[in-house]
C-alpha cells in the first residue's frame, strides 16, 4: 500500500497551502485529515523532490559578501561591513556610503532601552551628520566611554564624546547622557578624586548596563593627535610611545601590535572613562575605519585582542588584514 507521505499529488497541495496560502501547518493538517508530523515531513519532502525551491537574495548592500564572510570566519567576528572604495571618489561622497552602512548596522542591534557606549572623533561625527534616510526612533540612550571635556581644544569641540553621545541620539531617536570630565588627567589621583563625585559617578552605572560600544580607530599621527593638539601629551612623548611599539588606541587608551596595553599603562590610567579591559566585555564591540590603510595595523591589533568584535571599514584595509592573517596563520608574519 502506498503511503500517503510518497503521494506527490498530495504533497504538492500541503506545500501550496502552506508556502503560497499561507496557512498554518495545523490548518494543513485538519484540512487534509492527516497528522502535523505528516505534513512537516510532507513539507521537507517538497523541497528535497523540487516541488518548493527557496532562493534568498541579497536585497542590496546590507547582507554579508563573500570577503565579510570570510573575515567573520579568519577573525571569528561577529559581523562585518566593508565599503567599497573607489579612487574616483571624494572623500565626502565615500564618508556618505560608510554612514549609510553604519547607520543601517547599528540600528540592526539596537534594542529597546539599551545602553549604547560612543568614544569620540572625527569619523564618528561624519557618521551623524552624512544624511541618510530617516530612522524609525528606538528608546535607548547613548553614553561617552571617555571623558567628553577636551582642555578647550575648539577645532574639536564637534567630535568629543559628549557631543558624539547627542547626535548618535538624534539619528536614532533616543537619549543621552554626557560625561563632564576631562578625557585625560595629568594625575591618576587627581582623576580618582574627581570621578567620585556624583554627578560623575551617575555615568559609571550607565556602563554597568551597556550591551554595545561604538567606536573609531585612533593611530599614532603627531600632526593630527588630538591628546597631542589638546595638550595631554607631548609630541616627544608620542615619538617615544610610538618606539616603545605603540600602533593606535581606542578610547585614547593605547595599545601595541599583539593589543597589549601594559607598556603604555602610564597613560591608560590617566584616561577618564571605561578601561579596555571592561569594553572588551561588551557584547557588541563595533569599530570604525575610515578609508586609510594606516590605521590597518591598529584595527589589526584591536580585532586580535578582542577589543572590538563588530567592523566596518574600507575594502582595501579588509583585503590587507585578510593577507595578514593568512601569512600570520601559515607563520609566515
Amino acid at each position: 500500500m502506498k503511503k500517503i507521505v510518497d503521494d506527490r499529488r498530495t504533497i504538492y497541495r500541503c506545500c501550496k497551502m502552506y508556502y503560497e496560502m499561507e496557512m498554518g501547518q495545523q490548518e494543513i493538517a485538519d484540512s487534509l485529515a492527516i497528522s502535523r508530523a505528516t505534513v512537516s515531513k510532507m513539507l521537507k519532502l517538497g523541497k528535497e523532490m523540487g516541488i518548493v525551491s527557496i532562493q534568498v537574495i541579497n536585497p542590496g548592500d546590507f547582507l554579508p559578501n563573500d570577503l565579510e564572510e570570510k573575515m567573520m570566519k579568519l577573525f571569528h567576528l561577529k559581523d562585518v561591513v566593508i565599503v567599497e572604495d573607489s579612487p574616483l571618489e571624494t572623500r565626502d561622497e565615500f564618508v556618505h556610503k560608510l554612514a549609510v552602512r553604519t547607520v543601517h548596522l547599528i540600528r540592526d542591534y539596537i534594542h529597546e532601552d539599551d545602553v549604547i557606549g560612543v568614544s569620540m572623533g572625527k569619523t564618528l561625527h561624519d557618521i551623524c551628520h552624512c544624511q541618510t534616510e530617516e530612522i524609525e526612533p528606538v528608546k535607548c540612550t547613548f553614553v561617552p566611554v571617555v571623558g567628553g571635556v577636551l582642555s578647550g581644544l575648539r577645532d574639536a569641540e564637534n567630535n568629543n564624546s559628549n557631543r558624539i553621545a547627542a547626535d548618535m541620539a538624534e539619528v536614532f531617536g533616543g537619549e543621552y547622557a554626557e560625561l563632564f570630565s576631562p578625557a585625560m588627567f595629568s594625575n591618576r589621583e587627581v582623576m580618582e578624586g574627581f570621578l567620585q563625585e556624583n554627578a560623575i559617578k551617575n555615568i559609571f552605572r550607565y556602563y554597568r548596563r551597556m550591551s554595545m560600544v561604538i567606536m573609531g580607530i585612533g593611530i599614532p599621527n603627531r600632526g593630527a593627535s588630538i591628546m597631542v593638539k589638546a595638550g595631554y601629551i607631548k609630541t616627544e612623548e608620542l615619538d617615544n610611545l610610538v618606539d616603545k611599539g605603540l600602533v593606535g588606541d581606542l578610547s585614547l587608551q593605547f595599545f601595541d601590535e599583539d593589543g597589549n596595553t601594559e607598556k603604555f599603562s602610564d597613560y591608560n590610567c590617566r584616561v577618564a572613562g571605561m578601561p579596555l579591559s571592561q569594553i572588551a566585555q561588551i557584547n557588541t564591540r563595533i569599530a570604525i575605519a575610515a578609508r586609510g590603510i594606516s590605521q590597518a595595523k591598529a584595527l589589526y591589533a584591536a580585532v586580535k585582542r578582542g577589543f572590538v568584535n563588530v567592523l566596518v571599514l574600507d575594502q582595501i584595509m579588509a583585503t590587507q588584514l585578510i593577507q595578514w592573517k593568512e601569512l600570520e596563520d601559515r607563520g609566515e608574519k
